[in-house]
């Protein structure tokens, strides 16, 4: 099923030129085929999205994010950061949660950079999301009122599983140039 999605983000790119990307992927690459498909997923959920692609300094992307819980959770996935039209560099998040919760679920998660002095500061390393920092989650006009919140906005696009959960946590990045 996965080499299936991966040929079908391949064949768009190759049949579609007319589309305009901002990222364009190694098609030799798992990872970046994995973003690309990510990217047009959420675009279209929510095509307003497109003005924080275009207009951030840099964007992080993890394609599928895994996450599950019963009192305590957490989660983890593996992405790239873009700039431009280039991946600059791999980035994984892992998360710590405690509460009421159960469930799992997989959904992709942006983290779009409004700046350079934000970029810079999740590209040096040990960058940390707070309760206070929240994603939104992406659906049909979501992105209109959307806006960053110290330099920096987070959007999930849900792929599927169910969880529920009150639960308090955090997020934790690594970042590894390219």
């Amino acid at each position: 099923m996965r080499k299936i999605a991966l040929f079908a983000v391949l064949f768009f790119f190759i049949a579609s030129p007319a589309a305009l990307w901002a990222f364009e992927p190694d098609t030799s690459d798992e990872m970046q085929l994995a973003v690309a498909k990510a990217i047009l997923d959420v675009k279209k959920v929510d095509p307003g999205m497109e003005k924080f692609f275009d207009g951030a300094a840099g964007y992080a992307v993890f394609p599928s994010v895994g996450k599950g819980g019963l009192v305590v959770g957490g989660a983890h996935g593996k992405g790239l950061v873009i700039v431009g039209d280039n991946a600059v560099g791999k980035t994984s998040l892992s998360q710590a949660t405690v509460g009421l919760q159960i469930g799992g679920q997989v959904y992709s998660q942006f983290i779009f950079f409004k700046d350079d002095v934000a970029l810079g500061h999740f590209q040096r390393g040990n960058w940390e999301t707070s309760a206070q920092l929240s994603a939104v989650v992406v659906t049909l006009g979501a992105s209109a009122d959307a806006n960053y919140n110290k330099g920096v906005a987070v959007f999930t696009n849900v792929g599927g599983g169910a969880m529920a959960e009150a639960s308090v946590g955090g997020q934790k990045f690594s970042y590894e140039p390219l």
